[in-house]
């Protein structure tokens, strides 16, 4: 680890890219892992948008406590991490596949959420914004947000199968990871494109990666290091840089 902790400090521009695997230090379950969300039958449908516009109540319950018990969820030593060594000016952006906003509660402030956001809910048919905290009181007594202006479902901005990753934020992200001298990917299988594609911007500009993740990825032989204990690699960085 002590060749971890020389690459951030050489490092002139380090990005990180963060997957589910980060957060399950903070009680959340991941997707791809052994007990993975999508283990289950029928968690396919719950981000699909087809199925969502004919039963929203079914992704509402299904992602309750993944989404909307967020206030009973603390941040993790990987994100109050990350955000100190944003202060200390080595990381420049953290990219994430999350939709937690655990990294902006952790005091990270450029944060590009590459598959949205659940802290703006939208009307699908008038457009009409809802609060976070409003649905969540909603969706608390077993129901689903509708419109009050015109009765239609409200859709949490997170990209669903079927729809388009945010144009902005995805720019953004490939710009950052052109950039980097050095990628650190956490918690991610590398399984989900085009956000996986990342860090081989990084690599073909002459970056460095550094892998951190309890499964094997398809990167995994251009990582010029691999670890798969994550709190283990953030304690030792907490302690040592």
């Amino acid at each position: 680890m002590e060749r971890l902790i020389n690459e951030l400090k050489k490092s002139e521009y380090c990005v990180v890219f963060t997957g589910a695997g980060v957060s399950t230090l903070s009680g959340i379950q991941d997707f791809r892992g052994e007990n993975g969300l999508y283990k289950s039958a029928d968690a396919e449908k719950i981000f699909d948008i087809d199925y969502f516009r004919k039963d929203p109540l079914f992704y509402y319950q299904s992602s309750k406590d993944l989404i909307y018990n967020l206030k009973k969820r603390e941040p993790s030593i990987v994100h109050t991490e990350l955000a100190r060594l944003e202060k200390m000016g080595i990381v420049k952006s953290v990219i994430t596949q999350n939709i937690d906003y655990l990294h902006q509660r952790g005091g990270s402030e450029n944060v590009i959420e590459v598959h949205g956001s659940p802290s703006v809910h939208r009307c699908l048919t008038c457009g009409r914004k809802m609060e976070y905290d409003k649905v969540c009181a909603i969706v608390e007594k077993g129901k689903y947000p509708v419109c009050p202006d015109c009765g239609g479902i409200v859709k949490p901005e997170i990209t669903f199968f079927g729809e388009m990753l945010p144009a902005g934020a995805l720019e953004k992200a490939v710009n950052e990871a052109v950039k980097a001298d050095l990628m650190i990917i956490l918690g991610s299988t590398l399984a989900v494109q085009p956000a996986a594609s990342f860090p081989v911007y990084t690599v073909n500009s002459g970056g460095t990666l550094v892998i951190v993740n309890n499964m094997e990825t398809p990167l995994d032989s251009y990582a010029s290091l691999k670890y798969t204990d994550l709190e283990e690699v953030f304690r030792y960085i907490s302690e040592n840089l």
